[in-house]
């Protein structure tokens, strides 16, 4: 915008010139005109003045006083030629031509401002003999050298106003605009989700509506952020609660029942055992599938159960658990190298974070063995060293990310559940393979934590 403005500046400095140099062209036209129609009429009564006076004088002494006199008359040029019409050169005439004086103005110059070239012939009578002729002949170069010395000091004089101007106005125009240059980078930080920034009140009252609309926009949208992170965090500890429920049930109930089917089962193989052929062989393969079916459901049971709530998670520390967990996808994927690198952790950082945790690690590595096909997955977590934040990376030396990569559910999930958090999730290619970073906010650890 302030280059715009400076633009328009200038294109109203150089209108301005080009209007005053037009006006200063036509003036100059007409002074000039009139300046050298007034030389001209006064040529004549100057000969006829000079003759009456030199009527004793002889003709040999005549040209050069008529030279003479004719040097005081500006803006015009006088030739003498004697009565056979020949040029009459006396030596003050040679010496002023050959040292005449160069014209200052431009030769486009006096192209503009000299008027058309006029000649009067003005005879020279002396005791009623003619004895010459003066060639006067305009020249208003005297003239068009001062109207040029005015116009140069005039137009410098305006270029040096003109320049003040511009660097006044540029300085102006940066200092009046600069609330906009925070505005914007204001309103990219909230594009980016950062709504913390807030603008001063500037100067202008125009800009200073705008601001205070800005700050409240960014008040609004963090308070929404805010109860937003609020409602999610509750709902996402309404179904952590809900899923430990179902876990609890299906192990305090389902197992149970499943345990009693097999036992029942064993039993009834028992029994089967004292029967006569073919009855018993036939009660064996009955109780043999019905085992079979107890063992899918226990595996399957334990499938959920681990999906639900992961088996030790709470009850052990964090770090632990995510050993584990790796543990057991090294063992079924036996090809790929995983390793984990825990920095001292707390025990834990609440149901919420270490259940955040502990999916982000589970589904970044399962994507990275299912998508990647790496050789070696590393998997990081770290407190910041302020406390105050928790970071998790999952790197891999895999086929990188495509272009344009098809997102399931464990992304997306994995991304709500940091956000409820306040958290950031990204995902990038590396020089080899792909990085999983992860940001979490936890409280910083009390003295008790701090010692222990």
């Amino acid at each position: 915008m302030r280059a715009r403005l400076m633009v328009v500046a200038v294109i109203i400095n150089a209108v301005a010139a080009l209007v005053s140099g037009a006006v200063i062209i036509l003036k100059a036209r007409t002074a000039t005109q009139v300046e050298t129609a007034a030389s001209l009429a006064v040529a004549e009564p100057l000969v006829a003045e000079t003759l009456q006076v030199l009527q004793d004088a002889p003709v040999s002494g005549l040209f050069p006083i008529l030279d003479l006199r004719f040097r005081s008359v500006r803006h015009v040029r006088v030739s003498l030629l004697d009565a056979a019409g020949a040029p009459v050169v006396t030596g003050d005439e040679a010496r002023r031509r050959s040292g005449e004086v160069k014209r200052r103005a431009p030769a486009w110059f006096a192209r503009m401002i000299a008027p058309p070239v006029q000649r009067h012939e003005v005879p020279l009578v002396l005791r009623g003999t003619r004895i010459g002729t003066a060639l006067v002949t305009t020249e208003p170069g005297d003239e068009i050298d001062e109207i040029w010395g005015y116009a140069l000091a005039l137009g410098l004089t305006g270029a040096a106003l003109s320049l003040a101007m511009l660097a006044t106005l540029y300085l102006a125009f940066g200092r009046l605009l600069s609330p906009l240059a925070r505005l914007a980078d204001g309103l990219t930080r909230l594009e980016k989700q950062d709504y913390s920034p807030r603008l001063d009140r500037p100067d202008t009252r125009e800009l200073a509506v705008i601001a205070a609309r800005f700050n409240r926009l960014a008040e609004a949208l963090e308070a929404a952020r805010a109860a937003n992170r609020d409602l999610n965090r509750r709902l996402l500890t309404a179904q952590d609660d809900e899923r430990r429920r179902t876990a609890l049930e299906l192990h305090d109930e389902f197992g149970p029942c499943l345990f009693a089917l097999e036992a029942n089962s064993s039993s009834i193989a028992r029994i089967g055992a004292t029967l006569d052929e073919p009855a018993r062989g036939r009660l064996r393969q009955r109780t043999d599938d019905i085992a079979a079916i107890v063992r899918r459901v226990q595996v399957i049971n334990r499938g959920l159960l681990s999906r639900l709530r992961p088996a030790g998670l709470g009850q052990a520390p964090l770090a632990q658990c995510l050993d584990l967990l790796l543990r057991d996808l090294a063992r079924h994927n036996p090809g790929v190298t995983i390793e984990g690198r825990f920095a001292p952790l707390r025990r834990g950082y609440g149901d919420l974070v270490d259940l955040t945790v502990y999916r982000c690690v589970q589904e970044g590595v399962t994507n990275a063995l299912r998508h990647a096909r790496a050789a070696a997955i590393r998997v990081e977590v770290a407190e910041a060293a302020d406390g105050t934040r928790l970071d998790l990376s999952v790197s891999d030396d895999g086929i990188g990310l495509a272009p344009e990569p098809a997102l399931g559910h464990g992304l997306p999930g994995m991304r709500e559940r940091v956000a409820a958090l306040g958290g950031r999730l990204a995902i990038a290619g590396a020089a080899a393979g792909t990085v999983l970073s992860v940001a979490i906010p936890i409280e910083p650890p009390d003295a008790g934590e701090a010692a222990a």
